[in-house]
């Protein structure tokens, strides 16, 4: 069976996780990555074995008439790299797309990217991880079997602790300082993501933010109270200027409560998760088997590992952008709700 041949767009940061993880699944060939900048091109192509390297999007698709293309820029290049692909496609008529958050610019052009790949009937799955990382899908586990009993109340604490000073984010994503919009659009967008995930569909939202660092551009601070259609509750409490007991910060960004009727689960900042019945004292670690590797646990391969399962035959896919834009409506909720301090229903 010939292998999967991928392209990709984008040397930034984050993108060393991508491109280590697509080294790793056998079923793909990394035959060419695209950059503006010439060197930036470079540098990946020779530490990741890559043969070929671009600064023209179109040309690279043109040449290299890949089966999937991934799309690792600044939400501005989004919907324009989209297009292309759909032009692209009408000669191939095979190419998948994986596209990084924050999907495109607003609401309107994700819906428009969303639109115009349906139409021409291309996959568009949307690089959201956080859902991928072990201790979630552990979590999902242990709700399906209800071994908290039923579900009341989840808590996250956000507390990964970079965001103090002068030079906060500027060693890893100096970008971040001139984000309008960056807690919730940046980072508490993973939470909504994976609380769509564990707990269903959000049915209202009530949002407080605020801005501590007085160097940045937007918000770094907040709490954000979700209501499930379920009728159980979330509170992300978020602080990106506190840190949390942990040796890497990063890793699971935060700690969280879960409460049910039968017991009360906890993720700490190690990725440990315990367990402790209601009514008893003890508190029981629960052991689970994860990889400490890359970013998250390595989401970012289980994200790429999924997808790749996909289009090999497994039925299951997540992420999809059209189930990805509902993320993006309860975002515009947050913000509505934080400038106006009314609880927004989610519409359908």
């Amino acid at each position: 069976m010939s292998k999967i041949r991928l392209v990709t767009v984008g040397t930034g940061y984050f993108s060393q996780f991508q491109y280590s993880a697509w080294k790793r699944i056998p079923e793909v060939e990394l035959v060419a990555v695209c950059n503006r900048s010439d060197e930036g091109a470079k540098k990946i192509a020779d530490e990741y074995d890559i043969e070929s390297t671009y600064n023209d999007f179109g040309e690279m698709l043109k040449q290299e008439k890949p089966d999937l293309v991934d799309i690792i820029t600044p939400p501005v290049t989004h919907l324009e790299y989209i297009r292309e692909v759909i032009q692209h496609n009408r000669a191939n008529n095979s190419t998948a797309i994986i596209c990084q958050k924050p999907f495109c610019t607003s609401l309107e052009e994700a819906q428009e990217a969303t639109k115009i790949t349906k139409d021409a009937g291309v996959l568009l799955v949307i690089h959201e991880n956080f859902r991928f990382q072990p201790w979630y899908a552990e979590i999902a586990t242990h709700l399906d079997h209800k071994k908290l009993g039923d579900l009341y109340q989840a808590t996250f604490r956000l507390r990964p602790g970079d965001g103090q000073g002068p030079n906060a984010y500027m060693e890893r994503q100096p970008y971040f300082q001139q984000m309008p919009k960056f807690l919730i659009h940046e980072t508490a967008i993973h939470w909504v993501d994976t609380f769509r995930y564990l707990f269903g569909e959000v049915h209202s939202v009530y949002a407080q933010l605020r801005k501590l660092n007085p160097v940045i551009a937007g918000e770094d601070s907040g709490v954000l109270i979700f209501e499930f259609t379920s009728g159980m509750q979330a509170i992300f409490d978020g602080n990106r200027l506190v840190d949390h007991s942990a040796d890497n910060c990063r890793l699971t960004m935060g700690e969280m409560t879960l409460e049910g009727s039968e017991g009360t689960m906890q993720l700490n900042g190690k990725g440990e998760l315990s367990l402790r019945q209601h009514g008893s004292c003890e508190v029981t670690q629960q052991p689970y088997n994860w990889q400490n590797v890359g970013f998250g646990g390595d989401c970012v391969y289980r994200l790429q590992r999924h997808v790749i399962d996909h289009l090999t035959g497994t039925p299951e896919i997540h992420n999809t952008a059209e189930s990805y834009i509902r993320n993006l409506i309860i975002e515009r909720a947050i913000y509505e709700s934080a400038e106006t301090g009314a609880k927004i229903i989610i519409g359908y």
